[in-house]
């Protein structure tokens, strides 16, 4: 999944994302923390049904071709064609996609993004003013979670904007593009309610996360 982000954000894209996010905290008390993960979660039942159903298909056909209408011929088959389907479905996740359900996706990519704005510390600013962008790309979801002094005062709302700058990017084939540009809107909002204090240190690194 790495390889896949290296071809969705190249070195130099990835640069100037961090420029952004210098230049946007430059001017605020605020932090801005990018992560880009591979994908939110590896979906386990998404992948034995999809093994199952490619083993069922393929020993249904095996046995046909055999002129077998032998139970134990086609639990053979099924055997060995779920383990080789398995590992398919693990090396090539795009055969698993059918099996997941959008419920089941919004829910790993919240949860996953949630864990991720803890495991990065992204709530213990002192002023409790950061924000994480969560980009999943299995899934073609983005999350934005802001902490809780953030909320307080600009609310949930501006956030779908981010979102929408950020999707737009890569249904446009710039992701690195949109993404500065959340960030740009992500800098504005923290200027506006956190201005830069006079003792004000850099809390959190500015450079991408790869998940």
């Amino acid at each position: 999944m790495k390889e896949k982000i290296q071809k969705f954000l190249t070195d130099e894209e990835r640069r100037k994302i961090e420029q952004k996010v210098r230049e946007a905290e430059a001017s605020t008390s605020g932090e801005i923390v990018v992560m880009a993960v591979g994908e939110s979660s590896n979906y386990p039942a998404a992948i034995m049904a999809a093994s199952g159903a490619i083993a069922l298909v393929l020993a249904l056909a095996g046995a046909m071709v055999y002129g077998s209408e032998s139970m134990w011929l086609f639990l053979v088959l099924f055997a060995l064609l779920f383990i080789v389907a398995n590992e398919a479905v693990k090396r090539f996740p795009v055969l698993k996609r059918p099996f997941v359900s959008r419920e089941e996706i919004a829910e790993e990519v919240e949860e996953a993004a949630t864990h991720s704005f803890y495991h990065r510390k992204v709530h213990e600013t002192r002023d409790r003013t950061g924000i994480l962008i969560y980009i999943s790309l299995y899934e073609h979801s983005v999350r934005v979670l802001a902490d809780t002094g953030i909320d307080a005062v600009a609310g949930r709302q501006p956030w779908q904007g981010v979102v929408d700058t950020i999707t737009k990017g890569i249904r446009e084939g710039r992701p690195g593009e949109g993404i500065c540009t959340a960030v740009g809107q992500c800098g504005e909002l923290l200027t506006r309610h956190f201005p830069r204090k006079a003792d004000d240190t850099n809390e959190l690194g500015d450079a991408v996360i790869i998940g």
